[in-house]
């Protein structure tokens, strides 16, 4: 009994090994965010900026970032709030310094994003939204990715719907594929002694 108990300890723990792979940080400048009570959404930004296992490619405009995010389900979008899971979250490339033409990653928040108001020591305001997405890159690998996004600085005055951002900086986890198979072989394995035991 002791055994499969740890088996199952282990299978438990063999999925955060597919995670365990480089990430690609991916940044993007400029853009509109417009907000209601329904979400926040962004548009027109430029992605400039790649960073990963092939080293920094940057670039005046290497593709597009875009999100959606879910409903407003506290705060306010004036003082700060939270928004639902849900929404849609999309970094696209578009061929440029060897960067692939279309999805480089399509995904969703897979939990509340935050809506900070940051007041300065000048008395003005700008914000951030942080989030957890979950989704695919453009080889169709499923990961995880997280956003920070800054407004740009609104002055003394609050968000009232719509400003432009500044910057932002999205990191996604690629799962490496030599681990997706070693995850793989481990389970196999494991239902095997699984198999024996039942069968004793």
């Amino acid at each position: 009994m002791r055994k499969i108990f740890i088996l199952a300890a282990l299978a438990l723990a063999l999925p955060t090994a597919v995670f365990a792979g480089s990430s690609i940080d991916y940044t993007n400048v400029g853009g509109s965010l417009m907000g209601s009570n329904g979400g926040l959404s962004l548009t027109g930004s430029v992605l400039v900026s790649v960073n990963g296992p092939n080293g920094l490619i940057t670039g005046s405009d290497l593709g597009s970032v875009t999100f959606q995010t879910g409903q407003l389900t506290s705060g306010s979008l004036k003082l700060g709030g939270t928004f639902a899971a849900g929404g849609s979250f999309t970094i696209t490339g578009n061929g440029t310094n060897g960067i692939p033409n279309g999805t480089l990653f399509q995904g969703t928040f897979s939990g509340p994003a935050t809506w900070t108001l940051i007041t300065l020591s000048n008395g003005t305001h700008s914000y951030t939204l942080t989030g957890s997405l979950t989704g695919t890159t453009g080889s169709g690998m499923s990961t995880v990715a997280t956003t920070i996004q800054l407004s740009v600085n609104t002055g003394k005055g609050f968000f009232k719907g719509c400003t432009k951002l500044s910057s932002g900086d999205t990191n996604v986890v690629v799962p490496e594929p030599g681990t997706l198979g070693l995850l793989g072989t481990g389970l196999i394995g494991l239902a095997g002694v699984v198999r024996r035991k039942i069968n004793t």
